[in-house]
């Protein structure tokens, strides 16, 4: 197997600054899946954005309708992901404007994925309400995630020495 920055268990490329990835930091040297570290840094962006919803619902008070605190939320918790993704999960640098904008575009395809096919579940299928929002939410994270590997965080494979392309 050809180790590079993308593997699960593998280290970064024996060149990692001309791919722009990084030396595997601290959580994957303790977990050593990249998938299980992006769970748990979705895991804890999770907690956090229930967190900062309820502090902006309390800060706003009854002056402000309750979306005013959701998207301020989200807001703040997909500055705080990107970071912690792009810094523990994915191990990247370079490209930091590039890398937010194809961020930005995978959680909101992520949320229009979750809201198309918990409709299509419950309203075409008629199945019940908290088991099909937990499966598409599963399926949901599984789609971020190689959106965020492939279109996010993606770096060009370096080829290596005397490889024809």
């Amino acid at each position: 197997m050809r180790a590079n920055a993308r593997s699960g268990d593998a280290p970064a490329a024996a060149n990692p600054t001309a791919t722009g990835a990084l030396p595997v930091g601290p959580l994957l040297r303790v977990v050593r899946r990249q998938e299980v570290a992006f769970a748990l840094i979705g895991g804890c962006n999770t907690v956090l954005g229930i967190t900062l919803t309820v502090a902006w619902l309390a800060v706003l008070g009854d002056a402000w309708p309750p979306a005013v605190a959701v998207v301020l939320a989200y807001g703040m918790g997909i500055v705080v992901a990107f970071v912690l993704h792009r810094t523990l999960v994915f191990r990247v640098r370079g490209r930091l404007v590039r890398d937010f904008a194809g961020f930005v575009v995978v959680n909101s395809g992520g949320l229009l994925m979750n809201t198309v096919l918990l409709s299509l579940a419950v309203s075409a299928l008629h199945l019940p309400r908290i088991p099909s929002a937990v499966v598409v939410m599963g399926l949901v994270a599984v789609a971020s995630f190689f959106g965020h590997r492939y279109i996010s965080f993606r770096r060009p494979e370096v080829q290596s020495p005397g490889t024809i392309g």
